[in-house]
């Protein structure tokens, strides 16, 4: 097989995976916003911080993957010096590098509420109002989207990595004192000689924080980007869109009341007849 058959069958193949992913992308995160909005059990702060994740993952699958596919079919088609393969490609980098970053962002932000609600314990809920994550989450998209704007005004590739980076390594730095934190946390309940009661309302707090922190790292994990290899630029892309198939996955897993909302959902979406 010759280099260029070579090409054309990858290309081929991407356009079949990202094809089934921008479905599984668009379909698995409109069941989880509205299984997030019916979830009446989570913190509003962590709800608005999922939905501001789950509305990045559905703009990768209902506008980039869709935008990448064409491309991939101008690329099949040679036909990557016409005016419409041009805009494809310049719309397709806009809404690319702002829900990248709209995406690293949240994860980010969901990082930093879950280590303030180890860190800050009862004073949280008075530090981190849910009128403040919204105007978070607002400047996250905002700063996003003008972040991929300026790319026509500036030449900011190494800022925007920069930026990156320190997001990625900030976030795994918090997750790990989280785990700490967490895993300390736990061994002072169980060496603490205190009520049964008392005892056991700990460790079901102790238990659900470390089960929405731990969802949040598999969110994170989830989000690392493989490094790109020439050779391998057009399935490390499919791969890293996967993520966004692979996030509300990782909610119902790890988080109970997301799961059994979603099931719910699932039920009356497939139900033949009355309950």
């Amino acid at each position: 097989m010759t280099s260029a058959e070579g090409l054309h069958l990858t290309l081929v193949i991407n356009c079949f995976f990202n094809a089934f992913l921008s479905f599984t992308a668009i379909v698995l995160n409109i069941i989880t916003m509205q299984a997030l909005r019916k979830t009446s059990s989570l913190p509003k702060t962590l709800k608005t911080l999922l939905l501001s994740l789950a509305v990045s993952d559905l703009g990768v699958g209902f506008l980039v993957q869709p935008l990448y596919l064409a491309i991939l079919v101008m690329k099949i088609k040679q036909n990557t010096n016409s005016t419409a393969y041009k805009a494809v490609n310049e719309a397709y980098l806009i809404q690319k590098k702002t829900l990248v970053f709209a995406s690293n962002f949240s994860v980010f932000a969901l990082a930093v509420d879950r280590f303030l609600a180890i860190y800050l314990h009862l004073r949280y809920q008075e530090l981190v109002t849910h009128k403040r994550v919204v105007a978070v989450v607002i400047s996250v998209w905002v700063f996003s989207a003008s972040i991929s704007i300026l790319r026509k005004l500036y030449d900011c590739d190494i800022m925007r990595a920069v930026i990156l980076v320190v997001c990625v390594v900030t976030t795994g730095l918090l997750y790990c004192k989280i785990y700490a934190a967490v895993r300390h946390h736990t061994k002072q309940i169980h060496a603490l000689q205190v009520q049964q009661a008392t005892q056991n309302e700990d460790m079901a707090n102790a238990t659900r924080l470390k089960k929405s922190s731990l969802a949040t790292f598999y969110i994170y994990f989830a989000n690392g980007e493989t490094p790109l290899l020439s050779h391998l630029w057009y399935i490390t892309l499919t791969l890293v869109f996967l993520n966004s198939s692979l996030n509300p996955l990782i909610y119902c897993w790890k988080m109970r009341h997301i799961r059994q909302t979603v099931l719910d959902i699932l039920r009356n979406i497939f139900a033949i007849g009355p309950h």
